[in-house]
């Protein structure tokens, strides 16, 4: 079945319950955990200036290992050791969705696991979904948990 699962989080409730429920599953599965989160550096730049950008990318590449962290210490409590990967997007044209199913694919996973918001109407046209562009994309079965 499932030996390596890739889960992305980005903090949010949504992505912790994610988690959670992925860590039971890897227990259950005797399988290896990777736990990643995406930091984009090129969207925080379009269209607006910040006094210094480089403060800014070092400010959201330490709330993402934080992320990380507390993540990594999540699976701990679950019984699962996890490795963590922090994932760059520093140039035009990659995507979120694109640069977490590309790192299933390197690593490589069986499984990628995401939280899923389940926005509809405008919400979703407006805020799009990072769960749905996976399902999109990935080469390996997704597995989307639902928020409240």
């Amino acid at each position: 079945m499932f030996k390596r699962i890739l889960v992305a989080v980005d903090g949010s409730p949504t992505s912790e319950a994610a988690l959670r429920e992925v860590v039971k599953l890897a227990a259950t599965l005797g399988a290896q955990l990777r736990i990643v989160h995406v930091v984009d550096n090129v969207n925080i730049n379009l269209g607006l200036e910040f006094p210094n950008p480089a403060e800014v990318w070092d400010a959201m590449t330490q709330a993402g290992q934080a992320i990380l962290r507390k993540a990594a210490t999540t699976a701990g409590a679950g019984g699962v050791t996890a490795e963590t990967g922090l994932l760059e997007i520093d140039s035009l044209g990659q995507r979120i969705p694109e640069t977490i199913a590309a790192d299933a694919d390197a690593w490589p996973a069986d499984l990628i696991v995401i939280g899923t918001h389940g926005r509809r109407g405008l919400s979703h046209m407006l805020l799009g979904s990072i769960a749905e562009g996976v399902t999109r994309v990935a080469t390996k079965p997704v597995l989307l948990i639902r928020g409240t």
